[in-house]
């Protein structure tokens, strides 16, 4: 058995978003403006690899709305990257945007590459010509860059510092998740993870469920699943299983966090592989299928589809990663009655904490870790009520109430905003 798909995200992007927008009546007309990118740009560019060689990379940045504010969303680089992912990532992050009420609208980029096979120089140069080339898209006002899958805090600073070479002066605005010594935020590095936390604690108490008693598998254990798993362990969880790419180690007693962590951050590329602790190994899609009050997919896009949705034994999925649901796998959950909180709530930490950097970017004046977690868990736990709430008025799941929540907040500023000319 297998937990891949086919299935193109961009087509399932437009599921979800059909499914909300005839729950609201959204006329024909609108329908037709939101479902559509804005701009989607493909670039290809040669880069010098160590040997001498040149190296020809595809890389794409799209921009899916504007209607609240300028563009917003990361940058991956993967070798399974493709402008309709691209296109859906930058939808979902539309609606990511809106359900949190912050002022973006949605973005995302992706250069096609393997980083595990390039050293940090082909890396950087690849990062540095691929921001050149999409430099007439982005910028403070206009789109703001993030780290996604594959990219971190280093990549920011290269394209901040390109896009500065460009102007002639320095613009920390153009990114966000940069490093603290050039105008980044504190909190950013860990803010998804512990929004996943945040809103996986309010779903817990929704249903009368005690942390203490509660165990949680993590697919994806990058900077979002992590850091997840360690915020719920500090507040009484038991991680009971871990994976990445590599594979993954169980422990039904809880595993050593703090071990497991300490071995990835000096590894190889950062992964699970060779862990020695006191674990068994676990394949991915072992690991989605263990039987634990928690599962928090934050991998990849279509990791639960319909096969795995009729087999899995969580009761609670807490999305860290962007679509890691399919459109038929949430219809069998939901008959299962299994709750699953949707990644435009769940993951939202990063883009808030991101929003704030960029504030504290432009304003030139910076909070404390302590002021941003506050900032943080307050617009988290009023996004999550919101859905919860909307959830519960119009009788539908708590995916297909975001996706109502944030669509009729776009449709309402391309309203009141009209069409130009």
């Amino acid at each position: 058995m297998s937990n891949k798909t086919t299935r193109n995200p961009w087509e399932i992007a437009l599921e979800q978003f059909d499914i909300a927008a005839n729950k609201l009546g959204l006329e024909g007309d609108m329908c037709e403006i939101l479902r559509k990118p804005k701009r989607q740009l493909i670039v290809s560019f040669p880069v010098k690899m160590d040997d001498g060689t040149y190296k020809v990379f595809e890389g794409y940045r799209v921009q899916h709305n504007l209607a609240r504010g300028p563009a917003k969303g990361g940058i991956r680089y993967h070798p399974d990257v493709t402008l309709d992912e691209v296109k859906a990532l930058a939808m979902w992050m539309t609606w990511k945007c809106a359900v949190v009420n912050i002022p973006y609208g949605g973005a995302k980029g992706g250069v096609v590459c393997n980083p595990m096979e390039m050293s940090q120089k082909e890396i950087e140069g690849m990062t540095r010509r691929y921001i050149t080339e999409i430099a007439i898209l982005v910028g403070p006002e206009r789109d703001i860059l993030a780290p996604d899958v594959n990219t971190n805090p280093q990549t920011m600073a290269w394209i901040m510092d390109t896009y500065s070479m460009h102007r002639g002066y320095s613009v920390p605005g153009v990114v966000t998740g940069k490093p603290l010594c050039i105008g980044g935020s504190e909190g950013r590095n860990k803010a998804t993870g512990r929004g996943v936390m945040i809103v996986t604690l309010n779903i817990l108490e929704k249903l009368h469920m005690d942390p203490e008693d509660t165990t949680v598998a993590v697919q994806g254990y990058g900077n979002v699943g992590s850091a997840a798993a360690s915020f719920l362990a500090e507040e009484g969880c038991k991680v009971i299983a871990v994976s990445d790419v590599s594979g993954g180690f169980y422990n039904p007693k809880g595993l050593d966090l703090k071990g497991i962590n300490a071995y990835v951050s000096t590894s190889k590329n950062h992964l699970l592989e060779g862990y020695k602790g006191d674990a068994d190994p676990i394949s991915n899609e072992e690991l989605l299928l263990l039987d634990v009050d928690v599962l928090i997919p934050a991998a990849l896009e279509n990791q639960i589809t319909d096969e795995i949705a009729r087999n899995l034994k969580a009761k609670v999925i807490v999305e860290g990663a962007n679509g890691p649901t399919t459109p038929e796998a949430d219809r069998i959950l939901e008959d299962r009655r299994i709750t699953v909180v949707p990644d435009i709530v769940a993951n939202a930490g990063g883009v808030t904490v991101s929003y704030f950097e960029w504030v504290q970017s432009i304003m030139e004046f910076f909070w404390s870790e302590k002021e941003i977690n506050e900032k943080l868990e307050q617009i988290m736990v009023r996004s999550f009520n919101d859905v919860l709430r909307t959830s519960e008025k119009e009788k539908v799941n708590m995916r297909t109430a975001a996706y109502m929540l944030a669509i009729s907040r776009i449709a309402e500023a391309t309203s009141i905003r009209g069409i130009y000319p």
